[in-house]
């Protein structure tokens, strides 16, 4: 190989090498670089290496600390590109990103761990207490994500299809799920989904749907509509108005739900549920480990007769009497 080619595979090389073994509290000597190098097929000198090193402090900014420990010295990279507490906060936003798929995110956590040494890299396995998290089932959803930002950096409509889960917790095409003319406008990440904001020109009015659950979207060569009630929407108040959480004493509930609503229960609780079809009647029963709090309750009365908690008989009770509350705070 001609020198000047080898050369520069040297300075490649020797950045990878501080990037990968030296940090704040590892160093890496003299000797052990010139034998990383040699096991790459690529024989040096000690002094070509200073003159390399003195290259990547003024080229790329390589802060590059040499330390004199016994009769040589020891080196270390002090600042890779992202510090270990940063990475540490992207790994933690990714475990416990409930649209990223498990897959996607050990994926991701992988080539994250690549900025870091492989020292720190052990430290940004931090997936313990996201075992059990439900996640995405839709593989394609950065895919999906990254569509629809190029739809509304475009300025286009968009098709696609939309689908829902059914009593087998299958998914399946929504009946005249296939959206013709949508325009999209905001991506709200918010409750753990995202969500697409969007202006419904058959309708007139925004609508809203869960990423996750699109499928086959493409942008059109038709400019989007709604820009008017766009320019007076607030995204982040539409949001607020969506979700809402508090936590409790732990423990199973037995609902019993309108079929219609086993798509509303799956992405509460997942899919690891029991679904128990009803004879004779459009409802199943299913049995869920809640944190029992008012909003708990709050959350069942928002879907009206469609969700009736069944058991134990103290929720019950508890239900029983926070619809006795609300009938007399609203007495005339």
């Amino acid at each position: 190989m001609a020198k000047s080619a080898d050369q520069k595979r040297k300075i490649l090389y020797l950045a990878e090498i501080f990037k990968e073994y030296t940090d704040e509290e590892h160093a890496i000597t003299m000797k052990d670089i010139l034998q990383k190098l040699d096991e790459n097929g690529i024989s040096a000198e000690r002094k070509s290496i200073y003159d390399d090193i003195e290259t990547l402090r003024v080229v790329l900014g390589m802060n590059i600390e040499g330390t004199s420990v016994g009769g040589g010295y020891e080196y270390r990279l002090l600042n890779h590109d992202f510090e270990l507490a940063e990475l540490k906060l992207l790994v933690d936003a990714i475990q416990s990103s409930k649209f990223i798929t498990a897959k996607k995110s050990n994926e991701l956590i992988t080539k994250l761990e690549k900025l870091a040494s492989r020292y720190e890299a052990g430290q940004l396995q931090r997936q313990v207490f996201v075992t059990d998290r439900i996640k995405a089932v839709n593989e394609h959803i950065l895919y999906n994500v990254d569509a629809l930002h190029v739809a509304i950096n475009s300025n286009r409509k968009i098709d696609f299809d939309y689908y829902e889960w059914n009593t087998a917790k299958k998914f399946e095409l929504r009946a005249n799920g296939e959206k013709r003319g949508i325009s999209p406008w905001a991506l709200v990440w918010d409750n753990e989904n995202y969500y697409l904001v969007a202006y419904d020109s058959d309708a007139e009015s925004i609508k809203h749907y869960r990423v996750d659950k699109m499928r086959s979207i493409e942008c059109t060569h038709e400019k989007r509509d709604g820009k008017e009630t766009f320019d007076r929407f607030n995204t982040a108040v539409y949001a607020r108005k969506m979700f809402g959480m508090f936590g409790g004493d732990e423990m199973k509930v037995g609902l019993l739900c309108d079929n219609k609503l086993v798509g509303v229960i799956i992405d509460r609780f997942g899919t690891d549920i029991s679904i128990i079809p009803q004879k004779d009647c459009d409802k199943f029963k299913t049995t869920v480990t809640v944190q029992l709090s008012n909003q708990f309750l709050a959350w069942v009365f928002s879907l009206g007769g469609g969700v009736q908690i069944v058991s134990p008989t103290e929720v019950v009770e508890e239900m029983k009497k926070a619809a006795v509350r609300l009938a007399k705070q609203y007495e005339i």
